[in-house]
Parts: structure tokens; sequence; C-alpha cells
């Protein structure tokens, strides 16, 4: 029998599961320089924080579900499942006729991204020992940098030239190809538990978190803090979440195992992937509006001055995986993450309305690096700490933990950034506002270079919390197999010992 280590890495399976994470990238990415034209053209910006919040409160709901349900039913078959629904969302939202529909569409495809990453990184961390994991990052170095930094200028692209609509119809080419190449060339097989899904703690976990982000979107702006409605928002916050945690410990198959959290790194990496889920989206969806509300730039031109961004983010995730899959060695680079991520938002408050697009563009160098070192350790740590039966079920709390902080952080911080709007209008797309009188348009520009500072200010916050989090990260031995099960061999024979350790390096 084959050791599973020694089992060849299936990479066409792998590259179409390396699609479902660049779908969820690509959303993001596309979506972000579209949203200034399509905030002016459906409802104005006031409303742009919840385009991305819908989206991301679903996805965080979503993700512990799919990898519980991918854990006890069959992990390829629910990566299809998300798959398919992110693509009815990703249609829908592009058919939207007005910014309710879009928030409900955007919400329906939250629903399937929340399982596309959590699909894949099952997947390939069932099939893939970390041994291998440096083999395995040279498939994701081909396509995460077109992700990340051509989402932005492909996004600005369809704006400029064809129609923000089209930021999702491109879903369907990408989406298509991950079904067909998973369907043919992937054959995994999950042993099945009997075991009932933990549909309360889903209800409960749902109910917090909804309640959690209608709260920060709401206290101080829309509504007083002492209002009725936020205080109602914070008793069922912390009732549900509360009696989510009671739940999950009496549960026979829980949404989120509580014993994952028994070793310190596991605990310290999901608080990590909150704070850095919580700035880097909050940061990535507001950037383009300076550019194009501040700096006159077209949505192209916003999507190409945000690449130093996303290369420093992806060229930081490859180059720390691959020495940490070498050296077993981890714990520097949250701390260095952490102090990049903080250097760099403090760095971009320089920016302001007669700032150089070339410099505003070089600025954003550091904190992309800092984003790329934070995400990659965190998420390895998270993969590898767990024992095989729970790989659906951690990557699915890393994830979880991730998109919830970004929804939280583009809830308050996004009304940080309406609140210093003042009084601007924001009913207008980035080229009508090129269209106002040199005063009001002056005024606006203003008006949304204080509010990107405002989120610039929370994201520094957030980044130097993770910054002081990361140095209780302690270096501990990776598992060096997967429990990976195939049609190929039975389960019993593929598991390895529960036990066994990388030694740690010398």
């Amino acid at each position: 029998m084959t050791p599973p280590q020694e089992r060849r890495i299936p990479y066409l399976g792998v590259t179409g599961l390396m699609l479902g994470i660049v779908l969820a990238t690509l959303d993001g990415t596309i979506v972000g320089t579209a949203l200034p034209t399509i905030a002016g053209e459906l409802g104005g910006l006031e409303r742009l924080p919840w385009v991305v919040t819908a989206y991301l409160l679903t996805a965080a709901v979503a993700t512990p579900l799919w990898g519980k349900l991918g854990d006890l039913y069959g992990r390829k078959g629910g990566y299809l499942s998300a798959v398919g629904v992110f693509l009815a969302g990703s249609v829908l939202s592009g058919l939207a006729q007005s910014m309710g529909q879009l928030i409900a569409f955007r919400a329906l495809q939250g629903v399937g991204a929340g399982g596309l990453m959590v699909g894949a990184f099952a997947l390939i961390g069932t099939l893939v020992a970390p041994k291998d994991s440096a083999r395995v990052q040279a498939v994701t170095g081909a396509m995460l940098p077109v992700a990340f930094a051509g989402g932005p200028l492909v996004g600005g692209l369809l704006t400029d030239h064809l129609n923000w609509r089209w930021a999702f119809y491109v879903n369907l080419p990408v989406g298509l190809a991950a079904l067909l190449i998973v369907s043919l060339s992937l054959r995994v097989r999950t042993p099945r538990v009997r075991a009932r899904v933990d549909w309360a703690g889903a209800l409960l976990l749902t109910a917090g978190v909804l309640a959690l982000t209608l709260l920060a979107g709401w206290a101080g702006t829309a509504h007083a803090w002492t209002s009725p409605r936020i205080l109602a928002l914070g008793t069922i916050a912390v009732v549900a979440l509360a009696w989510f945690v009671r739940v999950e410990r009496r549960a026979e198959e829980p949404v989120i195992p509580p014993r994952l959290f028994r070793t310190r790194n596991f605990t310290l990496a999901q608080i990590l992937s909150f704070l850095v889920g919580a700035g880097m989206i909050a940061a990535l969806n507001y950037l383009p509006q300076y550019l194009q509300f501040a700096r006159g730039q077209s949505s192209t031109a916003s999507g190409l001055l945000l690449l130093p961004l996303m290369l420093a983010m992806v060229a930081a995730q490859l180059a720390s995986g691959r020495i940490i899959a070498r050296t077993g060695r981890y714990r520097m680079y949250p701390i260095l993450g952490g102090a990049l991520m903080t250097a760099g938002a403090l760095v971009l408050l320089l920016l302001d309305v007669d700032t150089p697009v070339a410099v505003a563009s070089g600025l954003t160098v550091v904190v992309g690096a800092g984003m790329g070192f934070l995400m990659q350790a965190t998420l390895l740590v998270t993969m590898y700490g767990a024992e095989p039966r729970d790989m659906g079920a951690a990557s699915g709390t890393v994830t979880l933990v991730r998109t919830l902080g970004g929804s939280l952080g583009v809830a308050v911080l996004g009304a940080v950034f309406t609140a210093r709007l003042g009084g601007a209008d924001t009913h207008l797309t980035p080229a009508q506002a090129l269209r106002l009188p040199e005063p009001v348009r002056e005024g606006l520009g203003a008006a949304v270079t204080s509010g990107v500072h405002g989120v610039l200010l929370g994201t520094a916050l957030l980044a130097a919390l993770a910054f002081a989090a990361a140095w209780l990260v302690r270096d501990a031995p990776l598992r060096p197999e997967t429990g990976s099960v195939t049609e190929e061999a039975p389960a019993s024979e593929d598991r390895p010992p529960a036990d066994r350790r990388l030694p740690r390096p010398s």
C-alpha cells in the first residue's frame, strides 16, 4: 500500500480547486473597483457598505456549515455545490435593478462563497501532505497573482468599457471551468459519518453574527448607542453567541468543534485571522473610493494603481509559505506581518487630494506585504494543526473568522467613512463627479479623502492589535501527513496515526 505522503499530487485536480479560491478572490477584487459606479447608479455611497457586508455576512455564516457538511457527507460534493450556488448569485447580482436587489443577491452569492475556500482548502489538506505544500504553492503562485493583481484591473476595464454588471458575469467561465475539472479529474472519498448536522448551532451563529454586524454598522451613526434598537441588537448578539457556545459543547457534530481551541496556536491564529480580515477588506473596498473620487482616476486606472498592494500581498504569501513548508518555523511571520500592516496603514495617511497617483500607488506596498504574511501564517497554523477528521471544520473556522472580521470591519469602518463625508453628495458615479464645478469637485474629493483616512486609522489599530497578539504564537511542529482517503484504498489503511508530527527543525 502506497503511503499517503508518497502519492503523486493530483495537479490537475488541485488546479480545479484553486479556481474556486480564485473565484472568491476575483469577486472581491473585481467588484471593489466597480463599487463606486454601482453605488452611484443604484443607491449612493452611504449604502455601499451593505453591498459588501451582505456578501461577507452570509459567507461567514455559511462557511462552517459547508466545512461540516463536507466532513460528514463528502468534501468534493460540497465544493461543487458551493460553486453552483456562487454562480447563481453572480448571475442574479448582474441582473439587479436596485440596491435592495443587489444586496439580496450578493447575500445569496455569499452563501456559495462560504464553501469555495473552505471546500478547496479542506480537499487540498486531505490530498496533499505539508511536506508537499511547496509544490502546491507553485500552482497557487500561477493563479493567485492573476486574481489578486489582475482582478482590480479587469474590474476597471469591464466597468469602463462594458458595464459594471460584467464584474459579476465574469465569474461564469471561471466557475464552469472549476466544476468541469474537479468533477472529471478528482476522485476523493470521504468516509460517511452517521451524525446529524448541528442546525441549532448554525441558527444561533446566524442570529448572533447578523445582530453583531447590524449593531456595528448602525450604532452611533444611523441610531444612537442607547436607542432601543441598538440595545436589542446587543442583547440578541450576546445571548445568541453565548447559547451557541453552550450548544457546541454538547452537539454530536458541532459546527465549530470546541476541541479545536484547546491548542494555544489555533486560538491565536483565529484571533489574527479576524483582525487581518477586518483591516484588509475595509482597506481594499475604500481605497478605490479615494482613487476615483479624490484623484479623478477611472475604474481601470484605480485597478492598476492597486497592483502594488496586490502583488506585495501575493509575494509575501508565496515566499512565507515556501519557507514555512521547508523549515517548519512560522512564528516570525505573523509578527512581521502585523508590524508591516500597521506601518503600511499609517503610511497611507499621507494620502491627500494633491498626492501624485504614482506615489499613492507605491505607498500601498507595505500594507499589502503585511497582509500577505499574516494570512499565510494563520492559514498554515490552522490547517496543519488540526487532525484529519477536523480538516473541514478547521478550514471553515479560519475562513469564518476572517470573513466575520471583514464583515464587521466594513460595517464599522464604513460607518466611519460615511460619517466623515459630511454633506457631500454621495449619489454620484465617478464619471459624474468629474463633470462637477471645480469647487464642488474639490469639496467631494476632500470629503472622500477624510473618510478614507478614518478607514485607514481603523486598519492601523486592528493591525497593531494583531502585532501584539502575534508575539504569543509559539513555534510547534506541523502535522507531517494528511488523512487523505481516495477510492484507491480503504480509509482504515490510508489514515495515518493522529500523533505523528514533524520533528522540530534544528
